[in-house]
């Protein structure tokens, strides 16, 4: 079955931090001990030969090496600007909101829309020293972007943990919870977790602010770039709305939930990085739009893997536990295929399980197990596999046609073939043009 794409208060301040020490300047990957000793250590940032040096001084080449180390101490870099500017301001806000924002843009994830970044930008033919520095910073201001959304969407999701560790919204509460009535520890953990968000999307805004303005950017590349920030900001809002009013309205069908997957995943996650990469580089309009349709492909396989993931892959692997998605009622098209496979024909066990398990909080892991069952009997987990596959072959297709820096170019389709979760399993690119129907349902409403 083929679905076209139609398209709270604290008591008293916290205790203030001592004078900086060694510690405190440790570098990212920098070996404990040798922080502070000196230039004749090359693993200081400052040192001639530092890795980080090289990559602010613009040198390509170093990026190339290790693109998530270079976006890490740029990152490094801007937060501790800012984390400076907030403890003028207050410590209660610096040390509840901005430390907490700085510590989980930090510790970051796979760092996957900054590498797409980078890799567009070094296939597209750039790598000149202030296009290094441009990259760093946009890459940067992802994932500052990524920090809002993700506290945001636990937030929303009410999830208890992100990334190892507790959701910003449950440590907040969990900080005051002995000093405040649980009711309010709650509600300013909710509070806190909006707050958190806005502060960083206000530090992604000011970051390429700050290179639209910047004289040595092509005026064409700025506007370009504007442009483009522009668009991602709103449609991951976009995207995010719809994934919640899925949840609220129960509009499982297929067609709804490709829709949010383009918005929230293969536009924000992979086609703008990719754009946002060739822009900087100045590529033009025709290797930019091969791109963004590469990107828009690999961006739908990668959410609809993410969705099989969720009840499909161990828990111990993804991070999370299996079924979030079916107990907070997500949209996603694996659930909206086996409910419109059901129907068709006439399969009432099937739809039973769905009803009554979809949006159950409290469902049990017994009653799960039901869930992947249907998934399986419907044909619904092979469907969504079998789109997968050719999503991805879509977009090395896509890749292929583009007029790419070639060794760049290989790096950009292994990421690409990472970010599908088809290793060994896509076409080579070539042959005849690939059907595009499912990848261009993202682009239009539901009528």
């Amino acid at each position: 079955m083929r679905f076209t794409q139609a398209t709270g208060r604290p008591t008293a301040d916290p205790p203030r931090r001592p004078p900086a020490g060694p510690a405190d300047h440790q570098e990212a990957g920098e070996p404990p001990g040798t922080a502070g000793r000196g230039p004749r250590s090359c693993a200081r940032a400052d040192h001639p030969d530092h890795p980080g040096r090289a990559a602010r001084a613009g040198d390509a080449r170093a990026v190339d090496e290790d693109v998530p180390g270079a976006v890490g101490r740029e990152l490094q870099e801007l937060l501790a600007d800012r984390l400076t500017g907030c403890r003028g301001l207050d410590g209660v806000f610096a040390h509840d909101i901005a430390e907490r924002v700085v510590r989980f843009t930090r510790r970051g994830g796979r760092r996957i829309r900054p590498r797409l970044v980078w890799w567009s930008l070094r296939a597209c033919g750039g790598g000149d020293a202030a296009q290094v520095r441009a990259a760093l910073r946009t890459a940067a201001a992802l994932e500052l972007i990524q920090t809002c959304a993700l506290v945001h969407d636990d937030l929303m999701d009410r999830a208890p943990t992100r990334r190892g560790g507790p959701a910003l919204h449950a440590d907040v509460e969990q900080q005051y919870a002995g000093t405040a009535p649980h009711p309010a520890a709650h509600r300013l953990g909710a509070s806190a977790a909006v707050l958190a968000g806005d502060l960083a999307l206000a530090w992604a805004d000011d970051v390429l602010t700050g290179l639209v303005l910047d004289p040595g950017l092509p005026p064409g590349t700025a506007h370009r770039l504007n442009g483009v920030w522009r668009a991602l900001r709103t449609e991951m809002v976009a995207g995010q709305y719809l994934d919640v009013q899925g949840q609220a309205t129960s509009a499982l069908t297929p067609s709804r939930a490709i829709r949010a997957a383009c918005l929230k995943s293969a536009l924000y996650t992979v086609e703008r990085p990719l754009e946002l990469g060739a822009v900087l580089a100045g590529a033009d309009e025709t290797t930019t739009r091969t791109l963004c349709r590469a990107g828009r492909c690999a961006g739908l396989a990668f959410q609809l893997r993410d969705d099989l993931d969720d009840l499909f892959a161990d828990p111990s692997v993804t991070g999370k536990p299996s079924g979030g998605d079916v107990r907070e009622g997500k949209p996603t098209y694996p659930l909206a295929a086996a409910r419109a496979l059901a129907t068709a024909t006439g399969d009432r066990h099937a739809l039973g399980v769905l009803e009554h398990a979809v949006g159950r909080a409290d469902l049990p892991d017994g009653e799960l197990a039901d869930v992947r069952d249907v998934l399986v009997a419907t044909g619904a987990r092979d469907l969504a596999e079998t789109e997968i596959a050719r999503l991805a072959g879509q977009s090395l297709h896509h890749l292929g046609e583009a007029a790419l820096e070639p060794r760049a170019a290989a790096r950009l389709r292994g990421l690409l073939t990472e970010i599908t979760g088809t290793p060994g399993q896509v076409p080579q690119p070539g042959g005849p043009p690939p059907d595009d129907t499912l990848a261009a349902a993202g682009t239009e409403a539901d009528r």
